[in-house]
C-alpha cells in the first residue's frame, strides 16, 4: 500500500438547495474523489485510508491547468467578438480567476465542491455587490466555454443568484441642480452636462458627438448617432437649449463637447470634471445625501423628450431602458421638479394611452 499522506487531502464543503451541507474529500486538490459525508464510513478510518490509498494509487492524470484555458478563452473568437470596454473588463476578472486558481486542473471545475470555491473566492469583493456579482458572471462565462470546447465535461457554476440590484430612477439632475451646477462650472463642463441632459446619451457617447451625427429634418434638426447597446441608431431631436451649444461651436470644430483646450475628451474625464465641480457646486453627497452622475443626467432627458413630443417607446429605446422603467423615471422627475409637475404628468398620461 503506498505511504498515504493524510495532511494533502483537499475536503470541500457544498451547501445543497434544502439548505444541508455536503463534504466531498478528494486525494489532492483537482483530483478523484474518495470519499463524501453521506458515506457510512468514519473519517481516518482504516475503511477511509483504504479508500484513500485506492485514489492515490491511481496516477495522476496529465491534466490542462485553470490559467491555461482562462488564455484558450482569451484568445477565442467568442472573446474577441466582444466589444473592446467588455474585453477589457472580461480580462481583469479572468486573469484575476487564473490567478486564484493557478495551480489547479481545469477539470476540478466539474466537482460539485467548486462552486463553493469559487464563491469564498469572489468574497474578496463582498464589500461591493456590483463586483461580487461580476466576477460570478466572468467565471460562469468561461466555464460554459470551457464546456462547449471540450475543456470540462459539465460544470456546477451556473443560475448564480446576483446580489447587485440597480436603481437609480429616484437619482436625478433637477432643474435647480443643473441651475446650481452652471453657475459654478466652466464653461465647457457645463456643456457636458446640459448636452447630456439633453440628449440622453451616455458619456461613451457624448465625447464622440460630432458634426457628421447632426442632420436637418422637415421640423428641424435631429441626432443620429450609432449605439453599442442595441446595435442600432438612436435618433434624437435637437432642442432649442441643445442647439445654441451645437451653433456655439466653432466651424472648425468637429466635436461638439471638447475639453477646456479643445481637444478631444475621454469617458473618464468628461465624468471626472462633472464630479468635480458637482462638489465645487456644493451638490455633494453630504448635502443631497446621494451621489449625483453624469449618468443620471439621463432621467433629465427622458422628460425633455416627453416635452419634445417623443414617444414613450422612442425614448425608452435612446436609454436602453424598459418602457415601464421610462414611465417611472419620467414621473419621478415630475413630482421632483415642481415647476414641471402638471405638465409633464399630463403629457405622461397622453403618452402611455398612446403606447397603449
Amino acid at each position: 500500500m503506498p505511504r498515504i499522506e493524510i495532511k494533502h487531502i483537499h475536503r470541500v464543503r457544498a451547501k445543497l438547495s434544502g439548505g444541508r451541507i455536503k463534504e466531498y474529500h478528494y486525494a489532492w486538490r483537482g483530483g478523484p474523489k474518495f470519499w463524501c459525508s453521506d458515506s457510512e464510513v468514519l473519517v481516518n478510518s482504516s475503511e477511509y485510508v483504504a479508500l484513500l490509498a485506492l485514489a492515490v494509487d491511481v496516477p495522476k492524470p496529465k491534466q490542462r491547468s485553470t490559467p491555461a484555458m482562462v488564455d484558450a478563452y482569451l484568445n477565442s473568437v467568442e472573446y474577441r467578438s466582444k466589444k473592446p470596454r467588455t474585453q477589457a473588463d472580461y480580462r481583469k476578472w479572468a486573469l484575476r480567476f487564473a490567478g486564484e486558481f493557478t495551480a489547479d486542473a481545469a477539470a476540478m471545475f466539474e466537482a460539485p465542491g467548486a462552486r463553493g470555491e469559487i464563491n469564498t473566492w469572489r468574497q474578496k469583493w463582498s464589500h461591493s455587490p456590483k463586483q461580487f456579482d461580476y466576477a460570478g458572471t466572468v467565471v460562469g462565462v468561461i466555464l460554459n466555454w470551457a464546456r462547449d470546447n471540450g475543456w470540462v465535461t459539465h460544470h456546477h457554476f451556473d443560475k448564480i443568484r446576483k446580489v447587485y440590484k440597480a436603481n437609480r430612477s429616484e437619482i436625478i439632475w433637477r432643474q435647480s441642480d443643473v441651475a446650481t451646477f452652471l453657475a459654478k462650472a466652466p464653461d465647457w463642463v457645463g456643456r457636458i452636462l446640459v448636452t447630456a441632459c439633453c440628449t440622453g446619451l451616455r458619456p461613451g457617447y457624448l465625447i464622440k458627438l460630432h458634426r457628421r451625427h447632426l442632420h436637418k429634418t422637415s421640423h428641424g434638426r435631429r441626432i443620429e448617432i450609432p449605439t453599442n447597446k442595441r446595435g442600432t441608431k438612436a435618433y434624437i431631436p435637437i432642442t432649442t437649449e441643445l442647439g445654441r451649444i451645437i451653433d456655439s461651436v466653432p466651424i472648425s470644430q468637429s466635436l461638439i463637447l471638447t475639453n477646456a483646450s479643445g481637444n478631444p475628451l475621454t469617458e473618464h474625464r468628461a465624468s471626472e470634471a462633472v464630479r468635480q465641480w458637482r462638489d465645487k457646486s456644493g451638490l455633494t453627497p453630504e448635502a443631497l445625501g446621494y451621489h449625483l452622475r453624469l449618468y443620471d443626467a439621463r432621467g433629465t432627458a427622458a422628460t425633455r423628450l416627453l416635452q419634445a413630443d417623443v414617444s414613450l417607446n422612442k425614448i425608452a429605446s435612446v436609454m436602453g431602458w424598459s418602457l415601464r422603467y421610462a414611465q417611472n423615471v419620467i414621473e419621478h422627475y415630475a413630482h421632483q421638479s415642481p415647476a414641471e409637475t402638471n405638465e409633464v404628468l399630463h403629457l405622461l398620461k397622453q403618452a402611455k394611452g398612446a403606447e397603449q
